[in-house]
């Protein structure tokens, strides 16, 4: 048992409870944001790690989400960041739905796509804040904290990478046509 766990006793099973509370999140905005799986793995247990080492500097009070959505965006953007390649969303995998006919899951399948692709295309700034905002559902407000900005500066990321997603995507399909 380590010097941490024996300092206070029922940290360990807190952090354990949130662990397995948090880790496919974590892990699924990880995989957004880097769009490899093993990467996001590194991140996923490299968040995990710092929370360990922080837990009992945490301030109950605000809660330790919007903590664990800085640290993995902040993990993500070292990773990227040390591996000099670009962050795209093309081998995201999503949870596959039950299709009720073919057509239908094929156009999502194609919009997924297209959404993932224009994704890989914007900054890193923009993208995570499109992706804690839209996919994740969190706040305006939750996102700026998260990203260490103002809610303003969150609002027009999140403007910015929409119109540009929404122009990569309507490029494509005019190709396509």
């Amino acid at each position: 048992m380590t010097a941490y766990a024996r300092e206070k006793p029922g940290e360990l099973a807190a952090f354990e409870r949130i662990m397995s509370q948090c880790e496919r999140r974590v892990l699924r905005v990880a995989l957004r944001l880097l769009n490899n799986p093993q990467d996001a793995q590194d991140a996923a247990q490299e968040v995990f790690l710092r929370l360990y080492k922080n837990f009992g500097n945490l301030n109950e009070e605000r809660g330790y989400e919007p903590w664990l959505y800085r640290v993995t965006v902040n993990v993500c953007h070292d990773i990227a960041r040390g591996r000099r390649h670009s962050v795209g969303l093309e081998e995201v995998p999503e949870p596959q739905a039950p299709q009720p006919d073919a057509y239908s899951g094929a156009e999502r399948a194609q919009q997924r796509e297209l959404i993932r692709r224009g994704l890989s295309r914007l900054g890193g700034k923009e993208r995570a804040a499109l992706v804690l905002r839209d996919v994740e559902g969190l706040s305006t407000g939750e996102v700026a904290r998260i990203l260490g900005s103002s809610e303003n500066t969150v609002r027009s990321q999140i403007s910015t990478a929409r119109l540009k997603l929404r122009d990569f995507t309507a490029r494509l399909v005019r190709r396509r046509s």
